[in-house]
Order: C-alpha cells, then structure tokens, then sequence
C-alpha cells in the first residue's frame, strides 16, 4: 500500500527510472491531464497593434470568442517573438475593463455620456468642417487649424491614401504618422 502510494510521487518515479526529471516519469495525473489553451481552436494570422514594427501574431478563437494571441513563427519580421506589449495583447480584446461604447465629454463637463458610433462620427466630421471653414487661408490654400497624427499600425498605403484625402481634400498641412519608428 506504501509503495505503491510512494510510486505515484513523481521524484520516486524519477530516481526508479533515471531519468532527467524532463519526461512523462517527472509528471503528475494533473500534469498529464493539462491541455493548450488554443487546442481545437481556429487561428488568424494578424499583426500586433502597438507599434510600427508589425510583428506577426497568430490570433486563436473558439466559437467567436478569442482564447489565446500568441507569437507567429512564419512572421519575417518577429520569428514568433513578441515584446510585453504584444505579448499582453490578449488583454486588449478581452479585459472586462475594455471600453466597447463611444464617451463624450463636453467643454468644461465633469461628466461623461455614452453615444452611438454614428453620433460621434457625424460630430468630428462636423467639427472637422467648421476648424477648416473657420481658418481656411485662400492665400495659401491651407488650413493650420486641423492636424492629423496617424497611428504606428497604419502601412504606408494608408499613409499615402490619409495624406491625400487630408491635404488635397480638407487643405491640411499638419499630418504626422508613427510609422517613422
């Protein structure tokens, strides 16, 4: 009855074997029992949103819902590797914290109100038009009163196309991007 209690411990097991302590002897029932997190999940290719370095990840997800970001070893760029941030990104889609509604707060307010996406987006729009109308220069065909500071993640066809649309469109010379990292 000892014995064969004394057997199930691992380190026992190990010493009977002469093993290195690295095979299925150094494992527990729990041990061995143990899954991947991602197993039988489907996966997309992605890239990291945190930077313009673009590294790879491979985004696993079961049944609409995202399980586990991990590194994607085929990616030229990161060979698999992620840094804290990227690493962390699982968080970033599944933290109960995450904001997933519009929040307005107006001049002077001390409080926030929630709106709809389609609100929010008329009233930058609305305000984009009344900053250019209000400081358009005819001299120069510009506007100084609007800038735009694009994010790392964006290529450079983005870039060029938000370029265009903010220059040639609205007269803007203030654009500035992060993918100079």
């Amino acid at each position: 009855m000892l014995a064969e209690l004394l057997l199930k411990w691992p380190l026992i097991r190990q010493l009977r074997g002469q093993s290195d302590g690295t095979g299925v002897d150094a494992m527990s029932d729990a041990t061995r029992n143990l899954r991947k997190k991602n197993e039988g999940a489907e996966v997309a290719r992605s890239v990291c949103p945190y930077c313009a370095v673009g590294c790879g990840q491979l985004v696993y997800h079961r049944d609409g819902k995202v399980v586990s970001i991990e590194g994607d070893p085929a990616s030229p760029i990161s060979r698999g590797h992620l840094c804290p941030k990227g690493a962390d990104s699982f968080e970033l889609v599944t933290h109960p914290g995450r904001a997933t509604r519009m929040k307005y707060r107006a001049p002077r307010s001390r409080r926030w109100v929630e709106m709809d996406l389609e609100t929010a987006v008329e009233m930058v729009a609305n305000r984009i038009w009344a900053s250019r109308e209000r400081t358009f220069d005819e001299t120069h065909m510009h506007t100084t009163g609007i800038a735009h500071l694009g994010g790392a993640t964006l290529d450079i066809e983005e870039n060029y196309l938000i370029k265009k649309l903010f220059t040639a469109g609205l007269g803007m010379v203030c654009l500035s991007n992060q993918a100079r990292i």
